[in-house]
């Protein structure tokens, strides 16, 4: 029964990592139609999105299972309640990369992104992805290190994230209102989507050491129960 128990525990955490690759993937390929102007591409992300709900639903429905049956205690109900927190950081991470395909599919045959502002929103869903990735080796590794380092990576999206503000309020900008509401919004998205997946490291040192991030003691204990 124990062994059940703990395969149980393992699929919730394999769960978790096919949400975080599934939803890096789709950011890259909304990115794509997005600066593509890739109509089909976008209407694949749309699409793919509720197979991500399917996944959480699942995920969650065999968690309140666990709970229910096992009555874990411990770091097995840590792991347990993380996980439900986790998979809805990686859902809204999926929703964002469909706003992203929409402004694609909604300024198709056109483009959202001027010239002058790709590179950035380019490298903003690089950085995005780049974390998302990291979050899912996280949850595999447990390594706290990693986990509280990308923190540090995500100031990279939060200083492009300024750079779009910047660079609409400078006096050269002449795309216009629409044009200028779409990168706004887009660089919300990315800056959102990269959060997430701080987020959900954050959540592995909470899980691994019952301490929050930002709490006084972020290093992992000699022992944890």
């Amino acid at each position: 029964m124990r062994d059940a128990y703990h395969e149980e525990l393992d699929s919730i955490g394999e769960g978790l990592v096919d949400m975080a690759n599934r939803v890096g993937s789709a950011l890259g390929r909304a990115t794509s139609a997005l600066l593509d102007a890739d109509l089909q591409l976008a209407e694949s992300v749309i699409s793919t999105h509720a197979e991500v709900e399917d996944l959480q639903r699942d995920l969650d429905d065999r968690a309140v299972e666990v709970l229910a049956r096992q009555q874990p205690v411990a770091t097995d109900l840590r792991v347990v309640v993380t996980s439900l927190r986790m998979s809805a950081d990686l859902e809204r991470c999926s929703v964002l990369a469909q706003h992203v395909a929409k402004l694609a599919r909604l300024r198709y045959p056109g483009k959202a992104v001027p010239q002058d502002l790709r590179s950035t929103v380019l490298e903003m869903s690089q950085l995005a992805q780049r974390l998302m990735a990291q979050a899912a080796d996280v949850l595999v590794t447990r390594d706290l290190e990693a986990a509280l380092q990308m923190e540090q990576d995500d100031d990279r999206i939060d200083e492009l994230h300024r750079g779009i503000f910047q660079h609409l309020m400078d006096d050269r900008w002449h795309h216009g209102v629409e044009t200028a509401v779409d990168v706004t919004l887009l660089g919300r998205y990315y800056e959102r989507f990269a959060d997430h997946a701080v987020s959900v490291a954050r959540r592995m040192v909470f899980l691994v050491t019952g301490e929050h991030a930002d709490g006084p003691a972020t290093t992992p204990p000699a022992t944890t129960t």
